[in-house]
């Protein structure tokens, strides 16, 4: 079977699944230095992207995790990790962002696979947008859920409705994400599995980076104390620990600058059956 081949039955356009998260992704200063810092903090290997020289792909145990690029010195936006969600046009999406006061920092641009943009929501949070092929590996990416994201809005429940208008969730089409109210959260699933969760109290003007308006990316691993060493033995700093439900979580600033956050539990990954979630 040759590499076409195999694309095409593991590739699927962003219109298959519009409105869930369809990615995660770091632009960062130095790409090598990335590299260095997340292969030795979590195990992670990487391949050449198909965006470029200046893209990777992260990957654990062979299944795709994250992508990496180096950010270009014209761009203005911050090194930090950020999710992608799947649209059927770009250009659309980008126009309702700006109808519902968001900001849309870059793009849309045309790149080798899509079309993809940045921008932020009217807290502040900054996320992505992409129509076109998703990663090649997409189904792993899916069924394996490496990555999880949580929203940590002002007001929960305002932040679904912005990102519900402009990503077409709740809405009466096919195939479209729904959403549920739990406690004081908003969780977004689709075909029963949770695929990311929407929790009030973001202050914005708060000294600790932790509780401004963000989208989280958390990542699991096998032990969090160790993971947490390695990581500040190579630069990074520790901003919160904390025992949750799930397990020890830890949130640390990469030598860059990124936020990103690391826990022991896995059960309300993506791809988590929702009634065990709502357990």
């Amino acid at each position: 079977m040759n590499d076409n081949t195999s694309r095409s039955m593991t590739a699927a356009p962003s219109a298959s699944m519009y409105g869930a998260p369809c990615w995660v992704s770091l632009m960062a200063r130095d790409l090598a230095a990335a590299q260095d810092f997340y292969g030795a903090v979590l195990g992670w290997e990487f391949r050449k992207g198909r965006l470029g020289d200046e893209f990777s792909v992260a990957l654990a145990d062979g299944v795709p995790v994250a992508g990496i690029g180096a950010l270009a010195p014209r761009l203005t936006v911050a090194v930090a990790w950020t999710p992608y969600f799947a649209v059927e046009d770009a250009d659309r999406t980008a126009a309702r962002i700006r109808e519902r006061s968001g900001t849309v920092a870059v793009g849309p641009l045309s790149l080798s696979t899509g079309r993809g943009l940045l921008a932020a929501d009217r807290d502040g949070a900054v996320f992505g947008v992409w129509e076109g092929e998703l990663v090649r590996d997409w189904p792993a990416w899916r069924d394996s859920a490496p990555a999880w994201i949580r929203l940590l809005a002002r007001d929960a429940f305002e932040s679904a409705i912005f990102y519900g208008e402009i990503l077409d969730w709740a809405v009466d089409r096919a195939g479209c994400c729904d959403v549920s109210y739990v406690e004081d959260a908003v969780q977004l699933h689709r075909e029963g599995r949770v695929l990311a969760r929407l929790t009030s109290g973001a202050d914005p003007t708060s000294d600790d980076p932790l509780l401004h308006p963000r989208w989280h990316v958390h990542f699991g691993v096998e032990d969090v104390e160790e993971t947490t060493r390695t990581a500040r033995r190579l630069g990074a700093t520790l901003l919160g620990e904390r025992s949750t439900p799930r397990g020890r979580e830890a949130s640390l600033r990469d030598p860059d600058g990124a936020i990103f956050t690391v826990g022991s539990g896995n059960d309300t990954l993506p791809g988590t059956v929702l009634h065990s979630a709502r357990a």
